[in-house]
């Protein structure tokens, strides 16, 4: 008997996958595009999130490179007192470093000249 009804159930099937009725061939594909859908979705959302994340950064960064900029270090360093010829030179080439710049505006205005000053020896040193 058993074996009538696999063979019956079998039939039975085909015959509903001839149709068109088979169950799993309506559901499936739905919930395969809804699925799909979904993961589109979520990736889109992720990309939009790092496109974000990166414009903000790169806008982060180019604040940070307009505070420290070679017209900015000039402009602290013609204000300060007695800066010679030979040192205002050195510094004017010390500011073609990005970290250099930062540094010389981020120091307070009573130790720039010391820091310049030793940045000057030490190259000088270095050069002999």
């Amino acid at each position: 008997m058993s074996g009538n009804e696999d063979a019956s159930s079998g039939s039975g099937e085909d015959a509903n996958m001839l149709d068109g009725h088979n169950k799993h061939q309506h559901v499936t594909p739905r919930n395969k595009k809804r699925s799909r859908k979904a993961t589109a979705d979520a990736i889109v959302d992720a990309m939009l999130e790092i496109a974000a994340a990166s414009k903000m950064r790169a806008n982060a960064i180019i604040r940070n490179e307009e505070r420290f900029t070679i017209s900015k270090c000039i402009k602290v360093l013609d204000e300060m007192q007695v800066v010679d010829q030979s040192l205002y030179l050195y510094a004017l080439d010390l500011f073609e470093n990005p970290s250099s710049r930062e540094t010389f505006v981020s120091l307070k205005s009573e130790r720039r000249l010391a820091w310049l000053q030793g940045k000057f020896r030490a190259s000088s040193s270095s050069a002999s």
